[in-house]
This record gives structure tokens, C-alpha cells and sequence, in this order.
């Protein structure tokens, strides 16, 4: 899960990512956008109904430079196959290939802690991770980063609740992050 690209989002367009191929799964918690590069994937994207998933397409388009082209096997096999495990309740920490050309600075630096360092069936407060990074006063960065995180679910950002066992915010909705939560056999109890 440690494919780093190196390059900021968008500036090599296709000499960067190849084609990127996407497909819509089903799964507990609604429609999933996944998008790959040759790299990894590159996106996951809640709530992907078809207006939506327009958007989300018509973005990613112009961050990567490239038209993506709907697939469901090559790139993005191995990953629908991993959430149809991960959504039938087995523990997996969905450790793929990740392109992190969406992501730049400190929030990758958090969003790559995220990934390596909180497995499955735990959880981290915001002000911890901010720890682990070697900036203990940036919880609300962290939590900038857990907003503009393109791979959710993926790069568990769902796992990131407040100190006092309260879930904080989630991109794809709170109820969206109790589903995952209690899928995973965790709900936060406070972290003190």
C-alpha cells in the first residue's frame, strides 16, 4: 500500500497515470466509485449514484489529466474483490496498491500513517495521529486531511474519532461511518 507517485496531482497528466480505468460496486453502504492508474487505485468515492458519479468522474478527469474508462477487471479486480470480503464481514485491512497523486504534503503524510497504522478493528483519536506524524498540536489539520482523503475506506479514515469516543466528521456521513465501524466490531469508546 505504499506506491508514491512523487508527483503533484494533475501536472503530467496521461505520462503519469496511464489510462484510468473505474467501475461503480455495490456494497452495505451504497454505491462505490473505485478508479485506478497503473499505480493503484487512485479513488474511492461514496454514495456514487449516476448524477454524482458524474462528477466525481468529470474531477478526477481534470486532476489526472486523463479520461477515465469505465472497468470492472484488469486494475480493479483484486480491490472489488477485497470489499466484497471486507463487506461480507472478513477482517481485511484492504492493503492494495495505492496511487497517492491526489494527495500531497502533510495530508498524505497523515493519510499514509492512516493506512500503515491503523489496522482493522481499531481505532485512533485525531489528536494521536497528529502525534504520530511528529505534529502534536494539528488535530484539526488531521482532520482537514481525513476530509480530502481520495481513497476512504481504503485508507481508513472512518477510523479516526474524537479523544472522548464521539465519531466526529465523515465525508461519506456519520451514519455511513457507524456502519463501517461496528462492521469492523469497533464503535470508539473514549480514548483516555
Amino acid at each position: 500500500m505504499d506506491i508514491d507517485t512523487g508527483a503533484a496531482a494533475g501536472t503530467a497528466g496521461t505520462e503519469r497515470t496511464g489510462t484510468v480505468e473505474w467501475t461503480v460496486v455495490e456494497s452495505a453502504i451504497g454505491p462505490l466509485l473505485l478508479a485506478a492508474t497503473g499505480r493503484g487505485l487512485v479513488q474511492v468515492g461514496f454514495h456514487a449514484g449516476p448524477e454524482r458519479r458524474e462528477r466525481m468522474l468529470d474531477r478526477l478527469a481534470g486532476q489526472l489529466g486523463a479520461e477515465p474508462v469505465e472497468r470492472a477487471s484488469g486494475r480493479l479486480a483484486e480491490a472489488v474483490r477485497r470489499l466484497d470480503r471486507y463487506f461480507a464481514g472478513e477482517p481485511d485491512d484492504l492493503d492494495l496498491p495505492l496511487d497517492w497523486s491526489l494527495t500531497t504534503g502533510f495530508n498524505r503524510q497523515v493519510l499514509r500513517e492512516l493506512a500503515a497504522g491503523v489496522p482493522y478493528g481499531t481505532v485512533v483519536g485525531y489528536g494521536d495521529l497528529a502525534r504520530r506524524v511528529g505534529q502534536p498540536g494539528a488535530a484539526q489539520a488531521v482532520g482537514a486531511a481525513m476530509g480530502s482523503n481520495p481513497l476512504p475506506l481504503v485508507v481508513p479514515c472512518h477510523r479516526v474519532v474524537e479523544s472522548d469516543g464521539g465519531l466526529g466528521g465523515f465525508g461519506g456521513g456519520l451514519e455511513t461511518k457507524r456502519q463501517l465501524l461496528a462492521l469492523e466490531g469497533v464503535l470508539p469508546a473514549p480514548l483516555f
